[in-house]
Parts: C-alpha cells; sequence; structure tokens
C-alpha cells in the first residue's frame, strides 16, 4: 500500500515537472498531465530496473526517473490527441 501512494505522490510531482518541462495546451488540463505523470513513474522504473537494471537510487532518483517517463508519455498523448483534434 506504501509503495502505490508513493508512486501517485512521485506520480503527480513527475507529471507537475513535466508540465513545466513541456508547457502548452493539453486537452485535460494539470489533472490528466498529473494521470500522466503517476503513469510515467510506473513506466520509468519499467524503464530503469527492467531494461537497464539500474534499480534503486532514492527519492530525487526516483523523481527524475518518474519525470523521464511522464515527458515521454506526454510527448506520446500530445502525437495521439493532436492528431484526433486535428482531423
Amino acid at each position: 500500500m506504501g509503495a502505490i501512494l508513493g508512486a501517485i505522490i512521485i506520480g503527480g510531482i513527475a507529471g507537475a515537472l513535466a508540465k513545466l518541462i513541456m508547457p502548452g495546451d493539453d486537452p485535460g488540463g494539470i489533472i490528466v498531465t498529473i494521470l500522466i505523470g503517476i503513469a510515467g513513474a510506473f513506466v520509468g522504473s519499467f524503464i530503469t530496473v527492467n531494461l537497464l537494471g539500474m534499480g534503486g537510487g532514492g527519492f530525487i532518483w526516483s523523481i527524475i526517473v518518474a519525470t523521464i517517463g511522464a515527458i515521454i508519455l506526454l510527448a506520446i498523448y500530445r502525437l495521439i490527441v493532436g492528431r484526433r483534434t486535428a482531423r
């Protein structure tokens, strides 16, 4: 239970940081960005632990990894939603 709550908190921070790094209008606003940050925390963790073999690292490392994952997902989200609204 604590790990899930930690992932939500770290993901929320990562989503806010991703929004600062990639400003712009996103459908859904800050709530969607925070949700993308939470998903980014899981994606970033998967990439670093399973694919790169770099586990651990503490709170700051978790924020960095989650932010990178959130930026990747935010870019994909903008590509998908951008195509839908351009039609």
